[in-house]
């Protein structure tokens, strides 16, 4: 299939998936596929897995209340709700609600969350126009794959930290699969010790990105390079991200209790993750000087 087929059809099923109205739940049944449920898990320490089996969710525990990252589809709500509770945890103790990137599939479930636990909701500045116009005037999609609009509580700058509970934050700013795309790094305590976890907002080069004339945005191609020079300068021990599959999560999740170190600690597949997708970035700026249509090795993912 045409790379510009891909991503005509990706911009329609994003469409249909968001769409208001009583055809919505019908219509995204297409993709259901990356919104399954599954138990949710403790990783370590106070760390938790509370999303779907593609578009993920963390859950991390404080006494002062709890921090929750991404919040799937609108769809994936439910799903997250239940897990918190199947882990004896309540959403209404959610105090800190945080966004990886704003696409649909990440941004969805926000304004309902946000609204069912009366979080706070951070997001780095450079992102929160586009998540407060709920999807509207995304570099790429343009208006074609709304979610619902949510408030930005506080922007945070690339480097600024949040600190509840004994927790500290710190939003890395790594763009190019989106402007404003924000990877999550904090310390973990578990069995005496202290691992520092990154939750990866996406490297992922989507169809239709343009790097060279006619650029995406202006900065996309200096952005993609920056990106994974600071993901790869994290000291990054547990590998999480946005989408289960990019950390292996499944593989992972059913190594847990098994003899030996923890399956989640995973700096080789963290660094793996970054040197795979900086070749695919090569290959599709190499692809578009050669004249091809689009993205060469890019993901659907969003």
């Amino acid at each position: 299939m045409r790379r510009s087929t891909v991503r005509s059809l990706l911009i329609v099923l994003l469409v249909l998936a968001a769409a208001a109205g009583p055809t919505h739940a019908e219509l995204s049944e297409r993709w259901q596929k990356m919104n399954q449920p599954v138990e949710p898990f403790r990783i370590l320490g106070n760390l938790y897995y509370v999303g779907a089996n593609s578009v993920t969710s963390f859950l991390i525990t404080t006494p002062d209340g709890h921090i929750l990252i991404d919040g799937g589809f609108e769809e994936t709500v439910p799903q997250i709700e239940a897990n918190i509770a199947k882990l004896g945890f309540e959403l209404e103790d959610v105090e800190i609600l945080l966004n990886s990137h704003a696409h649909f599939d990440h941004a969805g479930g926000l304004a309902r969350l946000k609204k069912a636990s009366g979080a706070r909701f951070m997001a780095s500045e450079i992102e929160a126009p586009i998540l407060e116009r709920g999807g509207l005037g995304d570099d790429l999609l343009g208006d074609e794959a709304p979610f619902p609009k949510i408030e930005v509580d506080r922007m945070l700058k690339d480097g600024e930290t949040i600190e509840h509970g004994g927790m500290r934050l710190t939003a890395h700013v790594t763009a190019g699969h989106t402007r404003g795309c924000t990877s999550w790094a904090f310390e973990v305590e578990d069995a005496g010790e202290s691992h520092l976890a990154v939750s990866i907002c996406s490297l992922s080069v989507l169809d239709g990105m343009k790097f060279g004339e006619d650029p995406t945005y202006p900065t996309i191609a200096r952005d993609f390079g920056r990106s994974f020079e600071t993901l790869e300068a994290l000291p990054c021990e547990v590998f999480l991200a946005s989408h289960a599959g990019f950390f292996r999560m499944k593989e992972k999740q059913e190594k847990l209790g098994e003899e030996g170190p923890n399956p989640f600690i995973d700096r080789k597949g963290y660094l793996k993750y970054i040197d795979r997708a900086r070749e695919r970035f090569k290959e599709a700026v190499a692809k578009e000087q050669a004249g091809g249509d689009g993205s060469g090795g890019s993901s659907r993912s969003s």
